[in-house]
């Protein structure tokens, strides 16, 4: 079974896309730091990059956003250009965006100014299909536009395909139409309904059910989603939902840079600034006899679990594995055609470019949003920035959860968290809004202590049933 699970009951927006109770994807965004991907702005050219063909657009942000030339004739400095963004600054690095503006829908992205292009998804391998699809956009496609069918679009009918391309062109004009004469920097379209873009992405027809604990978001999916309202599904319940399903813990593993392998072998995932280390080791598992199989078979459970651990913690960019070196050729053509089969299931453009002259594999993900442990950590200032610690808001996000769970499935009446400064403050955000949202749902109560502890994700939970001390 395939499941959509969503939580948006604390500081956090996660959603995971699970099979048979496993995760195979994860997503999270903090409420007070939201993805900027998809958003159009209109901004101003602050500096070009002629030799680079690129320049830098102010959009009214922290750092401006980086774009690559277009359209041949480079925009002047202080011009206004309308842009979109197309992956998150990353670190010291601001955001990328792209003068080619479009509108994404669940089964196609309407391009505008692209005269008729028609793309279909790959992963739509019938040639029928694809015939059947190019000649029912082709119908329906308005004058300047460019389209892509994407994978969800496979088997929809030509209403389905008009309602969406019709809404999708009535917001491009109302935004086009805009532009011309907005004062930069100004945003057009907002693209932050995060549930909504990621579950465009997952809920196609092998998703079973897709379950949201927050009422109003819940509603809004049934309308996007109103061919599949059966499946959505709305969670109710005390314990906290990624708990009640058995996967908040599996997904503990996602700041361990070690992970061990079924047969006794064990990765190491060190993640940089300019790429991603694997290194995979045979660890407890040595075979019996042939020390060949025993390679293959490791370096096989690895391959598996390292397409997976780029699906949940999205690691994207150059991505280098260091296998665990084979004598014979065979069994590197199998290593490589296992490898390029696990990654044919991310719905994430991720190419496997092969051996280098010094043994190691290269894989290249796309970038889109920013890696999950940059989401939810931060620098480790006490080993001087060569570690990573969970970030002071996603420690505050663990403690609601788990007083969550505390007074979901206790006789506990009050509940004191013991932690940091910085913690505290999380916990206190929005004027203590998560707190008393819990303490009115339960009718209990939380206290807040402040402790000295040089460990940034320490706390201690003293529970508390009155009438009992």
């Amino acid at each position: 079974m395939k499941r959509i699970i969503v939580d948006l009951s604390c500081l956090y927006t996660r959603m995971v896309l699970t099979e048979d109770g496993s995760p195979i994807e994860y997503i999270c965004e903090s409420k007070n730091d939201q993805s900027l991907v998809g958003n159009i702005y209109v901004g101003r050219v602050e500096s070009v990059l002629k030799g680079m063909k690129s320049f830098f657009v102010d959009i009214g942000m922290d750092k401006n956003v980086y774009v690559m030339n277009e359209k041949g004739t480079m925009p002047k400095i202080n011009s206004h250009i309308m842009v979109q963004i197309m992956k998150d600054a990353i670190g010291e690095k601001g955001p990328v965006g792209t003068e080619k503006i479009s509108f994404t829908g669940r089964f196609v992205v309407l391009i505008p100014g692209e005269n008729g292009n028609i793309g279909v998804s790959k992963k739509i391998a019938d040639s029928a299909e694809r015939e059947r699809i190019e000649s029912i956009v082709k119908s329906i496609l308005p004058e300047n536009y460019g389209i892509i069918v994407r994978t969800q679009g496979e088997g929809k009918s030509e209403y389905e395909f008009k309602e969406e391309i019709n809404s999708l062109y009535a917001q491009s004009e109302d935004i086009l139409k805009k532009a011309d004469f907005v004062r930069p920097p100004a945003v057009m379209k907002k693209d932050n309904n995060f549930v909504a873009s990621t579950a465009k992405n997952w809920f196609d027809d092998t998703v079973d059910e897709f379950v949201i604990n927050d009422r109003e978001t819940f509603l809004k999916m049934q309308d996007i989603f109103s061919d599949k309202k059966e499946k959505i599904i709305f969670y109710d319940e005390a314990i906290p939902v990624f708990e009640s399903f058995f996967v908040e813990s599996k997904l503990e593993k996602i700041f361990s840079k070690k992970i061990w392998l079924k047969s006794g072998g064990f990765i190491v995932i060190e993640q940089t600034e300019a790429c991603v280390v694997i290194d995979v080791n045979t660890g407890k598992f040595t075979g019996k006899k042939d020390f060949e199989k025993t390679k293959l078979k490791t370096n096989l459970e690895a391959a598996e679990e390292i397409a997976l651990q780029m699906r949940l913690r999205n690691l994207t960019g150059m991505i280098i594995v260091d296998f665990i070196d084979m004598d014979k050729e065979e069994s590197k053509c199998e290593l490589e055609e296992f490898l390029r089969a696990e990654v044919k299931k991310d719905r994430i453009k991720t190419t496997v470019v092969g051996m280098t002259e010094l043994g190691l594999m290269q894989i290249t993900r796309q970038k889109t949003r920013v890696p999950v442990l940059n989401t939810i950590s931060e620098e480790c200032k006490t080993c001087i920035s060569k570690g990573y610690v969970p970030s002071y808001t996603y420690v505050a996000d663990r403690i609601l959860r788990q007083v969550s769970s505390v007074f979901a499935q206790t006789i506990f009446d009050e509940v004191t968290i013991r932690s940091n400064k910085r913690v505290l403050n999380a916990l206190n955000s929005e004027k203590g809004k998560y707190i008393k949202e819990i303490e009115n749902k339960f009718n209990k109560k939380i206290i807040l202590s402040e402790i000295e502890t040089a460990a940034a994700d320490y706390f201690e939970l003293e529970k508390i049933k009155k009438g009992c001390q």
